[in-house]
């Protein structure tokens, strides 16, 4: 269902969470957000649509359900262990240039109050966890700074026990309500820490969907094909709106403190149109021009699980030194005789949009590994001894050093 990628990617945008909603119901209890946090939820909307339109081209015809909310944590968590160039280079994949460290990790410990206790009727959980290698001396202020901004539990694990793999998904498990069951497969004994997101979302819509009037309905494919789907409708005020590109509709969860905010292409206009014509200045034009309006709306039920390695795509969004295991910078993490980088970043989410609401979880697990001392690549391009043994008696026949070949 092609046509469903946008509705997914707004339901855990910031903004339609936090600021925009406001304007819409009068009995919301805001508070105004600090000028830092303006920052953190500017730069995390940015982050988000640049992230999403590069997976959208990416996975043509496949559905995309993504938080960027849970990646921009998990990484906002590893922001604190890097230094120098790859310091630079996350933060400006995650938008967060002009804004200090200090006022990053605010912001993002009060964003996670706010967005948790601001709506009462609205199930938001946001847990962070970080796993590491117990026989590796990690650095205590990285430790102690999740801790206090993020929330994060620690644990130090034995990462050669194999029931440690069951102990992190458990808790993965636990933190999703059970819609996500794994994000480890298996520990490389390269990999020294998990720096791990989960959210957990549940919202009941502020108009529910009449069970009784769901009907059997095609959806059409934008290849012209027809998939049988369960239509949803309901007609009811609206917030709405529309431009040359895409008509844009709001539909509030619990008190009106959260919303899935849809955009669909005009009947003109393809998928493509609108994510490539997406950009923050046209988000905030569209949800700012919204305004009620009586609608018939159709809406198909859909259940979606998807998953996704976002190593080539964050690497193309800036962040590839990151993910050098030479170059990386990561001694606020951990400094030993092997260089630590980023070996994995792995997203997956579930999304369940019935008549009653919308149950969503995420989970994003940033994997930092350390140089191998068995590299897969061994270049003689440096003086080295050289043996010629029996290798029954184990006798050394020869033995020498090369220090010049020419």
């Amino acid at each position: 269902m092609k046509t469903l990628k946008l509705i997914f990617l707004l339901l855990l945008i910031f903004i339609a969470g936090c600021e925009s909603s406001s304007q819409f119901n009068d009995e919301i209890p805001m508070r105004e957000l600090t000028r830092s946090e303006k920052q953190l939820v500017a730069s995390a909307d940015n982050f988000a649509l640049k992230i999403f339109k590069n997976i959208a081209e990416n996975e043509s015809g496949k559905n995309v359900f993504i938080s960027p909310l849970s990646i921009s944590m998990a990484l906002g968590m590893t922001l604190n262990g890097a230094e120098g160039s790859t310091y630079e280079a996350m933060r400006n994949t995650l938008s967060l240039s002009g804004i200090t460290q200090q006022e990053i990790n605010e912001s993002y410990q009060s964003l996670i109050q706010l967005l948790t206790k601001i709506d009462s009727k609205v199930i938001m959980q946001i847990a962070n966890s970080i796993w590491y290698r117990n026989t590796i001396p990690v650095k205590p202020d990285f430790i102690e700074t999740n801790k206090k901004y993020f929330n994060a539990v620690i644990n130090p694990m034995n990462f050669n026990d194999p029931a440690t793999v069951n102990t992190i998904n458990n808790w993965v498990k636990e933190s999703t309500n059970g819609k996500i069951d794994k994000i480890v497969e298996q520990i490389d004994p390269q990999t020294i820490m998990y720096l791990i997101n989960a959210i957990y979302f549940k919202g009941s819509w502020q108009y529910q969907f009449d069970k009784n009037k769901t009907a059997d309905d095609f959806f059409k494919k934008e290849s012209g094909s027809l998939v049988p789907c369960k239509m949803m409708n309901l007609e009811t005020d609206f917030y709405t709106s529309s431009n040359d590109t895409f008509t844009i509709l709001d539909l509030p969860y619990g008190k009106g403190n959260f919303s899935m905010t849809i955009l669909l292409p005009a009947k003109d206009k393809q998928l493509k149109d609108v994510v490539n014509n997406l950009n923050t200045t046209v988000w905030n034009s569209s949800i700012n021009s919204l305004s009620k309006v009586k609608k018939q709306l159709y809406m198909p039920k859909f259940k979606v699980e998807y998953k996704i390695k976002l190593n080539e795509t964050l690497k193309v969004l800036g962040m590839e030194i990151a993910f050098d295991p030479y170059n990386a910078n990561f001694k606020k993490i951990y400094e030993g005789a092997l260089n630590a980088y980023i070996s994995d970043v792995d997203h997956k989410t579930f999304v369940d949009v019935n008549e009653e609401g919308t149950e969503a979880a995420a989970v994003t697990s940033v994997t930092v590994g350390v140089t191998s001392i068995l590299d897969s690549v061994i270049r003689l391009d440096r003086p080295f001894i050289f043996v010629i043994r029996e290798k029954n008696s184990n006798c050394i026949l020869f033995i020498g050093k090369l220090e010049d070949p020419s």
